[in-house]
């Protein structure tokens, strides 16, 4: 998957994806309406995907928009089912090292999906992810998650050290233990500590968001020196929003929400 694109990710202001020539939706008149439904209704629709939102808004948003856009470039439409969750109530379980009890409460989330008509389920967020196994066993639902997409991405680039951007617990897991065949440095425990709090600011909106990229810049820039990185892992999807249209930051970036909406969409579009 994604091999076409995969350099398109890696330096994030060439990251975003081009909106498709015939895309009706984003590119007719707002007056041609005739024009945009004679459009939507030449489009097939895709599987019904079942999205675990609410965990920040900015990235709520971030992936209903993107999750449309790669529909239209499939020329695709897209059915979602969104229900919000309480990022606090996540939160808690993870720092209660609760992940059975996150694993349970995830789980009736996905079945309110399922009676909702949704054909599979995902999250965005990569913190609740920790529960993948015990969720896969407790879902009704296929779980689309983020790991097979990024270690994909990494070994297709010849990416081979890295570091992540994410909560304390993904930076200290190693992001789960997923990056197989990849050596992953851990920041220091002050940048750790920090950037725990950037992501956490950026699911709430406190702080600023130029001021949180300019903080993440800085710390990216001087791990990448030091430890001699070939990319930084945004291992947060929230911090997706930061860099969202933004110019590149001086260093290579693997941008797991993105290639999570990937993934979602080409499970979504996929043919029986």
């Amino acid at each position: 998957m994604f091999t076409s694109n995969m350099h398109s990710f890696l330096h994030l202001h060439d990251r975003r994806l081009p909106l498709p020539e015939d895309d009706a939706l984003a590119q007719k008149p707002r007056g041609n309406e005739l024009g945009r439904n004679a459009a939507v209704a030449e489009q097939t629709a895709g599987r019904a995907v079942g999205l675990i939102g609410g965990l920040g808004p900015g990235v709520t948003e971030y992936y209903r928009r993107e999750l449309l856009k790669a529909h239209a470039e499939r020329s695709r439409q897209m059915r979602l089912v969104m229900p919000q969750a309480d990022p606090a109530q996540v939160i808690g379980f993870v720092d209660a090292g609760n992940t059975l009890g996150l694993a349970r409460d995830l789980a009736e989330f996905v079945q309110r999906l399922a009676e909702a008509g949704a054909e599979m389920a995902a999250m965005s967020a990569v913190t609740p992810y920790v529960t993948t196994p015990m969720l896969r066993d407790l879902s009704p639902l296929p779980i689309i998650d983020m790991a097979a997409a990024t270690s994909e991405a990494l070994a297709a680039c010849d990416i081979k050290r890295v570091a992540l951007f994410g909560t304390r617990t993904v930076i200290q897991s190693r992001l789960f233990g997923w990056l197989a065949g990849v050596e992953v440095m851990t920041p220091k425990p002050d940048e750790t500590e920090r950037l725990h709090r950037i992501c956490l600011a950026a699911v709430e909106r406190t702080g600023g968001t130029a001021g949180l990229r300019k903080e993440l810049v800085r710390i990216g820039r001087g791990l990448v020196k030091r430890e001699r990185l070939d990319a930084i892992v945004l291992a947060a999807t929230e911090l997706a929003t930061l860099f969202d249209g933004q110019a590149s930051p001086g260093f290579s970036v693997v941008d797991c929400a993105w290639l999570h909406i990937q993934a979602i969409t080409e499970a979504a579009c996929e043919t029986e």
